[in-house]
């Protein structure tokens, strides 16, 4: 046996290869027959796999999944494994004569892998490492939002395909409220408490990270249009029950983030949702709905603002340290975006370029590291910062395409279809406050979760559009005119 050990130890390699091989021969066969197949383990990464271990008092040195192969290949392979599976589904469709579904949203991701060809060139000739150039904490992210979008959009074809979709994101959601819901209970909340583990805040959170929050926010924003929207659509009485699960479990997660954004963002999010109820079914639901949420949001925000050091009294204190009147450590998130727009400012056209870091970013404590200065604490001004007006005007050019065509299509979708395309715009509306105050487009996570909710509206419409198969006639049988009958 032990002579055996050393040519097992030395196969292992070998072994690793050929197993890869094979993984990626049968999921380009899987891709080319039912592409959505590859899309679902994708999504269960994003939709489960944690991205931050930031307020980790027991962080590991292993990294993160998000990031594994960044260094050799740029990008991680998650991202190469999207780009894989794009490709598989654009061949399948191409056999299967499928057409590309609409989206308005091409050329302004066109724009965006231009801009990022222009900083790489610059930076080659800068002498700056194409790594930094590409890092994800410039503006790449964006350009990697496209082949999921697109992806998505080629491998669910039929009402029935995008249904089982809907299902498969109430599960995941509902899954994932449950487990964050059953850890609060049972065993302390999120390991990942910067709130207790920094700041000295006795509370315990769900998730801190945003993303777990938009999950649970797209599952809700499905089960609320599903179970009170203006036409009722005949479901088993299974997945009724899974819906009242979803809308339940899934709210009180949100709640108990304890995250101002989620807050205020699943109050965006549920705007969006209500405009899809009748008059007098939303005049109801407003009536039993608000009170409730209202009250429990009141009491966890109470419950942490009462702890933080510097936050005041009111509704201000939800913004506490983000008025321009305050000094101290509640004030870094505002000097911060003070420095940021300083040297926008400076150079408003192009920016400080795709790798640069912003002029007095030492001062900032969570920036005093080696990857300080990179990011800071606002979406919008990120891309203004790195990319200047030239990617201020894409970005404002994406928002609006989606923007106009959500309007569109949620006029007009079916009622089966109507749940998917509004979660979309959900979960776009519930990212509004991390857009303006939170760091969105340098984490994989979050931008691909951006992706999909992007994609979910132009999906749903697509879907829609195309006519149900024509029913063929069966063939007549052969009847003999008179005058050939034999007399």
């Amino acid at each position: 046996m032990n002579e055996i050990l050393p040519y097992i130890y030395y196969s292992l390699p070998w072994l690793f290869v050929v197993g890869l091989s094979v993984a990626i021969v049968a999921g380009f066969g899987i891709g080319m027959v039912w592409p959505r197949f590859l899309v679902y383990p994708y999504l269960c990464v994003f939709f489960w796999v944690n991205s931050t271990s930031y307020g980790n008092l027991a962080v590991f040195a292993s990294r993160s999944i998000y990031s594994r192969g960044s260094g050799l290949l740029y990008f991680g392979v998650i991202l190469w494994y999207v780009l894989g599976a794009w490709c598989c589904a654009r061949v399948s469709a191409t056999f299967q004569r499928y057409p590309t579904p609409a989206c308005n949203l091409r050329p302004w991701f066109l724009g965006w892998f231009v801009l990022l060809a222009g900083h790489v060139g610059v930076a080659v000739v800068s002498g700056v490492k194409l790594s930094e150039a590409l890092a994800p904490s410039g503006f790449s992210n964006i350009v990697w939002m496209a082949p999921l979008v697109s992806l998505i959009l080629l491998s669910f074809r039929t009402r029935e395909q995008v249904i089982e979709l809907s299902h498969f994101i109430m599960l995941a959601g509902l899954g994932r409220a449950l487990f964050g819901l059953g850890r609060w209970a049972a065993f302390g909340g999120d390991p990942n408490n910067v709130y207790a583990n920094m700041n000295a805040i006795k509370i315990r959170l769900t998730f801190f990270d945003i993303n777990d929050s938009l999950l649970c926010t797209v599952a809700f924003a499905i089960a609320a249009v599903h179970l009170f929207q203006v036409h009722k659509t005949d479901r088993p009485k299974f997945w009724r029950n899974i819906e009242w699960m979803t809308l339940v479990c899934t709210a009180l997660c949100v709640v108990l983030s304890y995250r101002r954004s989620a807050w205020i963002g699943f109050m965006l999010a549920f705007v969006v949702v209500m405009f899809r109820f009748p008059v007098k079914r939303r005049l109801h639901v407003t009536m039993a709905a608000l009170p409730l949420m209202g009250a429990a949001l009141a009491y966890v925000a109470v419950r942490r603002l009462t702890q933080t050091k510097g936050a005041g009294e009111g509704l201000s204190g939800l913004i506490y340290d983000m008025q321009s009147n305050r000094f101290g450590p509640e004030s870094y998130r505002v000097l911060e975006l003070k420095l940021a727009l300083a040297d926008f400012l400076s150079q408003p056209l192009t920016g400080i370029g795709s790798w640069g870091r912003y002029n007095g970013y030492q001062v900032i404590p969570w920036q005093n590291n080696p990857d300080g200065g990179l990011f800071l604490h606002s979406g919008v001004l990120h891309i203004a910062l790195k990319s200047g007006l030239l990617g201020t005007v894409l970005l404002v050019g994406t928002i609006a395409a989606f923007v106009l065509f959500a309007r569109r299509a949620l006029r007009n979708l079916p009622p089966e279809l109507l749940g998917v395309g509004t979660a979309g715009v959900a979960g776009i509306a519930f990212m509004i406050p991390d857009f303006l105050i939170g760091t969105p487009f340098p984490q994989v996570r979050t931008t691909q979760m951006l992706a999909f909710c992007l994609a979910l509206p132009y999906l749903a419409m697509a879907v829609a559009k195309l006519a149900p198969a024509p029913v063929r006639a069966a063939p007549k049988s052969f009847v003999p005119r008179p005058h050939l009958v034999p007399a």
